[in-house]
């Protein structure tokens, strides 16, 4: 059976650009081309732990393709079916067993659907006074507990208190582990699962400075891994846990936006030996997930050149 659905929550590009999902070595050479779109942008890829499959979304919709696919060869995209949610955003991320597909949708829930298609079934708490909005990061290794970024309102601002926090990905009380008006983005735990890096402009000199930081699955020993003068978004643990990638924006950018001239670094998982890997045109949807090969060495990322 084809499935058909129609995205919701579509992000144009502008005039001449292009969307590319593309598949980089840590070794160095050329990035190659998985598939490319325009029009609107797609976002977000992950890599499923298998090794088969990239997830990213499009249009609201969540779509995978075979992870060795190149343009010209046939592979076409298939539309996941997440049980009538249309408005997906580009914070998902696949459990470690590579059966279940948790997804941040539109109405500010976190939900889980089977990999294979399915019903959607919301797994984060409706919590009063709201509005409060979950877009989830990470998710344990042993599979139990999922990371997300809590949206709370704050001095008038709906979008003004962004924290961490924890939830059984069965379902439960959550966590808070950071309570600051700095804002937090971009929790996601080591492969050992004994800490949770994640980006935050806490102790920043200027607004919208953010670093990168680390700290336990309780909220002690926070750490801070990077200090430079760039905007560092997005740790991205690799799966052997001997490195991080992340994104890196130039400095005075303001959170995370799209189309700029951004590069990705590579660092240890303590902040040690920090290296350039690749510049592009990106920024949000480029790299908003883990997307780390199974390999330790390869991961996909999404560019928006201009043609």
């Amino acid at each position: 059976m084809t499935l058909t659905a129609t995205g919701t929550a579509v992000r144009p590009l502008a005039p001449g650009r292009r969307a590319r999902l593309l598949v980089a070595d840590t070794a160095g050479g050329p990035p190659r081309l998985v598939h490319e779109t325009t029009g609107s942008a797609l976002e977000a890829p992950n890599w499923s732990p298998d090794g088969r499959w990239l997830v990213y979304n499009h249009d609201g919709l969540l779509f995978r393709i075979p992870a060795g696919a190149a343009p010209g060869d046939g592979a076409r995209p298939e539309l996941i079916d997440t049980g009538g949610i249309t408005d997906a955003n580009n914070d998902h991320v696949l459990s470690p067993d590579g059966g279940t597909l948790y997804l941040s949708a539109g109405d500010g829930h976190i939900h889980a659907v089977p990999f294979a298609g399915g019903p959607a079934r919301r797994v984060t708490n409706v919590r009063a006074p709201g509005p409060f909005r979950h877009f989830l990061h990470g998710v344990s290794p042993d599979g139990s507990t999922l990371a997300y970024v809590g949206v709370e309102p704050w001095n008038g601002d709906d979008w003004g208190y962004r924290n961490i926090f924890t939830v059984p990905a069965a379902g439960g009380p959550d966590r808070r582990l950071t309570d600051s008006p700095a804002p937090a983005d971009g929790p996601e735990f080591s492969p050992d699962g004994e800490w949770i890096h994640f980006n935050s402009e806490h102790g920043a000199a200027s607004p919208g400075h953010a670093q990168l930081f680390r700290m336990r699955p309780d909220g002690s020993e926070l750490t801070r891994l990077t200090s430079d003068e760039r905007v560092n978004w997005f740790p991205h643990p690799s799966p052997d846990g001997r490195q991080v990638l992340y994104i890196s924006f130039p400095p005075g950018t303001q959170g995370h936006p799209a189309d700029r001239d951004v590069i990705l670094r590579l660092t240890g998982p303590d902040g040690g030996g920090h290296r350039d890997v690749l510049s592009f045109v990106g920024g949000q949807g480029s790299l908003n997930v883990n997307s780390w090969a199974p390999d330790s060495r390869h991961f996909a990322y999404v560019d928006y050149p201009v043609d």
